[in-house]
Order: structure tokens, then sequence, then C-alpha cells
């Protein structure tokens, strides 16, 4: 009888010691997860991404349009004059901050709107690091784009688009969702085949600018939707 008694509270101590352990586990789970969620900026919208992912492709066949105008469909009507040529650049470079105009907008309102929804801050400790690892790629490459063009040398400019942009996404990719890292890894890749591949041809240069801009963000906007916003939404 002793024997069982000795049994039932043996049993009661491992019992107890085992819901501690589980109570340990969840309270280090969530000081895990307001770690991260102080140290992450994770509520950009997947809507955003969507948003400049239209926005690019809506882009991308103006400049076709702009570039078929100025070639001619026939090699004979090509005109390089330099003026037309001036008109090119003028109309892409304005097309080109356009597009970017509407890409930073759209991104700002509907991650504003998710950050509202969320009750979070939207300019935190968090969301700092992220504008400024992701503002210094970006200012550096934007500059050396402009420099490239400022010395008529169209050669690298879609590729070196895509390049400092997927730096950029790499660099604050480590203080929000892993998916724009991931995101940021496409494009650099993109700008190196467009670097090696085809290196002559405008319109290639443009069709590598559409899919690196415009479906690789609306693929990941999706996905990012879908993981992150979908449940808030319903």
């Amino acid at each position: 009888m002793a024997g069982y008694y000795l049994l039932c509270i043996s049993k009661c101590f491992y019992m107890e010691e085992q819901n501690q352990e589980q109570s340990r586990l969840q309270d280090v789970k969530d000081i895990r997860r307001l770690m991260e969620r102080s140290s992450r900026f994770t509520t950009l919208s997947g809507l955003s991404c969507l948003a400049a992912g239209v926005a690019a492709l809506l882009g991308a066949w103006q400049a076709y349009r702009y570039i078929q105008n100025y070639y001619g469909p026939h090699p004979s009507e090509w005109h390089y004059t330099n003026a037309a040529f001036v008109q090119l650049r003028d109309q892409l470079l304005l097309l080109a901050f356009t597009v970017f105009g509407v890409a930073l907008v759209t991104a700002f309102y509907f991650t504003w709107s998710k950050s509202k929804k969320q009750g979070i801050s939207l300019w935190g400790h968090s969301s700092r690091r992220v504008f400024w690892n992701m503002a210094v790629p970006l200012g550096a490459g934007g500059l050396f784009i402009l420099g490239m063009v400022w010395q008529n040398e169209w050669r690298f400019v879609a590729s070196a688009c895509l390049l400092f942009y997927g730096l950029a996404l790499v660099n604050a990719g480590k203080y929000t969702l892993a998916d724009i890292r991931y995101m940021g890894y496409c494009e650099i890749v993109l700008g190196l085949l467009n670097l090696f591949l085809i290196p002559y041809s405008v319109v290639y240069w443009l069709y590598f600018w559409a899919v690196g801009f415009g479906v690789i963000h609306i693929i990941y906007g999706s996905l990012m939707w879908y993981k992150y916003d979908r449940k808030s939404a319903d």
C-alpha cells in the first residue's frame, strides 16, 4: 500500500515537472516571438509588392512603345538622329521616375494600412533599420545609373538596376520578412544573366527589366499576401 502511494506521489511530481517544462518552453517561444517582432519589420504588405509589379509591367509596356517608335517597324525606317535619341532618353527617364514613384506610394499606402490594422507604428526602430539598409544601396545604385546615362552608356543600365535593387533587398532582408531577401537573390541572378547573356539588344534588356521588377514582384507579392496578409484580411 505504501508503495502504491509513493508511486502516485512520484507520478504527480513527474507530471508537475512536465507541466512546468512545457510552460517554460512556451515562455521561451513567446519571448522569441516578441524579440523577433521588435527586431524585424513584419508589417510589410504583400499587396505593396503586387502593386509595384503591376506598375513595372505597365511601365515596361509603355517603354516598349517608346523604343518601337524610335526604331520604327523596319530597319529602313530607323532614324538615329541626336534629337530623336535625346527625346527617347528623356521619355524613358521620366517613365522610370513615374513607375518608381507609383510603386513607392502604393508600397507606403498598403504597408501603412496593414500597420494601422495591427496597431503597430509604421516608423519604429525596425522600420528605420529596413529603410536605411535599403536606401544606401538604392541611392548609390541610382547615382551610378544616372552617371552611366549621363555618359550615354546604356548597355548596362538594366542589369545595374536589377543588381543594385537585389543588393538592397538582401541588405534590408536581415530586418524584415525572409521573403524579401529571397526576392533580392532572384533580382541579383537575373541582373547577372542580363549582363552576360544578352548585352546588346535594348528590347531584351526591357524583357529582363519587366521580369525582374514586374513578374518577380507579382509572384513574391502573391506569396507574401497568402502567407502573412490573408488571415488578417479574413
